[in-house]
């Protein structure tokens, strides 16, 4: 077992019309310039955004509003907001839509108060002494960026994607409404379901695991998923399941499901993330598409772990540890199928060139998580042959 620290600082607002509180709960925290940001037209044609602005007018609150964020936030946008903020002197950052947009919204609050480039926290050449406190309104259950330590940005220049972890970048309050989850398309829930499991999977991982506590809770988060995924995809205004999901994104990557076993593996995240920053396609589609690809090509690393992956999330009988492993690989891709995610690079939509394979694998190389890989060093040649199975 190993030693670990738990620390989730963000006070939750969940349930049903929470979002109209938002002007006496941002007041409270001694806000009085608030930068609202936020993401593409969805959350004006719901008239989200319409509640939110009148919520922190009814609460005295002044605030600046900025949209157009990417779904894969961009640098060049996080330069413009960061330029936002300073020049009318924010004390706040208030962030309405789904991952996206709460990443960008912390990179915005690392660079404030930075007078280089807050690219070099990315890279890092930095470390943030002071962030503009955050709090966020989730409209996409997926990232769990909500309640997580994590941001993610892309550099157009040469189409990098990294992220950077510190507890200072934790959104001080999250505002959860269900109901937010009524109108999105489809295939961006099913997105989101994905990349809630993986968050998971990555955790479950280990080849040091020893923590059953652990491995059980995150056997019966990934069940309610999949359970709760197959009701949304028939019924989208399920209260119930929508609430499940919700929550679930949250829990999936605020540290719950490190604990004992400590570090996860990772790879199928950063291997995924040279994908959708050089193709801007969906992350959780990104990561449905290499997913079943790396686990087989790991599989040998720890037969046991796959094997009990299986027996714990899909009921697996198979009493032979690789047979066993491999069923439980086939019902995830079964499942990814179900719910309309691509299985392969040729399904997402994409055909790279030998050239981008390699150029992809050489970056990704390039990332601790994968050069060390916790289920064993993962060269260049071994992305390259996981994207050629993918294809």
């Amino acid at each position: 077992m190993n030693n670990f620290t738990y620390y989730t600082p963000t006070k939750v607002f969940f349930g049903r019309d929470e979002e109209r509180r938002v002007g006496d709960i941002v007041k409270s925290y001694g806000a009085t310039k608030v930068l609202v940001l936020y993401g593409g037209g969805s959350v004006k044609r719901s008239g989200l955004l319409d509640r939110v602005e009148q919520a922190l007018t009814d609460a005295g609150v002044s605030y600046v509003a900025f949209g157009g964020v990417h779904p894969n936030p961009l640098l060049s946008h996080t330069h413009e907001a960061i330029a936002l903020a300073k020049q009318e002197s924010i004390d706040f950052i208030l962030a309405v839509g789904g991952g996206s947009v709460i990443d960008e919204a912390k990179a915005v609050g690392m660079g404030y108060y930075y007078d280089g480039d807050v690219w070099d926290f990315y890279l890092r050449r930095a470390v943030p002494e002071r962030v503009v406190p955050l709090g966020c309104i989730l409209t996409i259950a997926a990232a769990g960026s909500e309640t997580s330590w994590a941001s993610v940005i892309t550099n157009e220049k040469g189409w990098y994607k990294i992220g950077y972890q510190n507890d200072i970048l934790r959104p001080i309050f999250a505002i959860m409404n269900p109901e937010l989850l009524y109108t999105l398309p489809p295939y961006q829930m099913a997105c989101g379901n994905v990349d809630m499991i993986m968050h998971v999977l990555e955790r479950f991982f280990n080849p040091n695991a020893e923590d059953d506590l652990t491995d059980s809770m995150a056997a019966a988060l990934i069940r309610n998923v999949i359970k709760n995924a197959r009701i949304v995809k028939e019924n989208p205004k399920d209260y119930n399941a929508n609430f499940e999901i919700m929550w679930a994104g949250s829990l999936a990557h605020n540290g719950l499901f490190d604990g004992g076993n400590g570090r996860g593996d990772w790879g199928t995240h950063h291997i995924e993330m040279e994908v959708s920053g050089l193709f801007d396609v969906a992350h959780g589609a990104g990561l449905a598409a290499i997913w079943p690809s790396w686990a087989r090509y790991v599989l040998h690393k720890d037969v046991g772990r796959f094997a009990k992956l299986a027996r714990l999330v899909f009921d697996v009988q198979t009493e032979d540890e690789e047979a066993a492993a491999l069923e439980g690989i086939a019902k995830m891709e079964a499942f990814f199928k179900e719910i309309d995610m691509p299985t392969s690079l040729t399904e997402l939509g994409i055909q790279p060139t030998e050239e981008q394979y390699w150029d992809m694998a050489k970056k990704c190389t390039k990332r601790d998580m994968v050069k060390e890989g916790c289920f064993g060093q993962l060269t260049s040649a071994d992305i390259y042959k996981i994207y050629k199975m993918a294809e």
